[in-house]
């Protein structure tokens, strides 16, 4: 996550001091990354230092406001107009692990891709009783989405590891019931955490 970007397109909407950003940009996406106040004044030191932000003192009771320069503003349509760079994968842990697991003697790969497709759902689970608290927000409701999307992808990449082993014969971890889909598993568990410590209401 680019946290220049995020904090200069809200400077790029009104001046702001570190706090204000945190809160705002935490307002905007549902409380899903939240943004330690420390790491939001660094950024903001660095895109000082680069005159892409200038700090001023409007009430002058020494609370420090920042404002958007030209030149961040031009950064900010940059960044409209270009596009993520997916070319260079992020470094995955449940990729490496599952790789380095079916490669090391001895680890029950099986019970690895079981215990993390019950993790999986168990979000999904959280995820859809978190919809229900969405409401009108149509930013957190998109951010849903994406997390849904991503976990189910997950579970269907485990299903595929599963069956990819076990068509290469005995030792293979043995079969388990397909994933189901989102909607079939959002109300059948008990996994709190997300929907109440993101949910619109309770986000942090």
């Amino acid at each position: 996550m680019s946290v220049k970007h995020a904090v200069l397109t809200l400077l790029d909407e009104q001046p702001l001091h570190g706090y204000g950003l945190k809160a705002e940009f935490e307002r905007r996406t549902g409380g899903t990354w939240p943004l330690n106040v420390g790491q939001v004044y660094t950024t903001l030191q660095r895109l000082d230092r680069d005159g892409l932000v200038r700090a001023h003192n409007p009430a002058g009771d020494g609370s420090v406001v920042y404002e958007i320069t030209p030149a961040g503003h031009s950064t900010v349509q940059e960044w409209w107009g270009g596009v993520v760079d997916r070319q260079a994968p992020t470094r995955d842990e449940l990729t490496i692990k599952v790789a380095l697991a079916i490669t090391t003697p001895g680890v029950d790969v099986g019970q690895i891709l079981r215990r993390q497709r019950t993790a999986s759902m168990q979000v999904l689970q959280a995820l859809n009783r978190a919809r229900t608290q969405v409401g009108e927000d149509l930013a957190w409701s998109l951010v849903l989405d994406r997390l849904s999307f991503d976990a189910q992808a997950e579970a269907q990449w485990l299903d595929h590891v599963e069956a990819t082993l076990r068509r290469q014969g005995p030792g293979a971890p043995p079969a388990a019931p397909a994933t189901p889909r989102p909607d079939s598993a959002a109300r059948t568990g008990g996994f709190d955490d997300l929907s109440a410590t993101t949910a619109p209401g309770g986000r942090r």
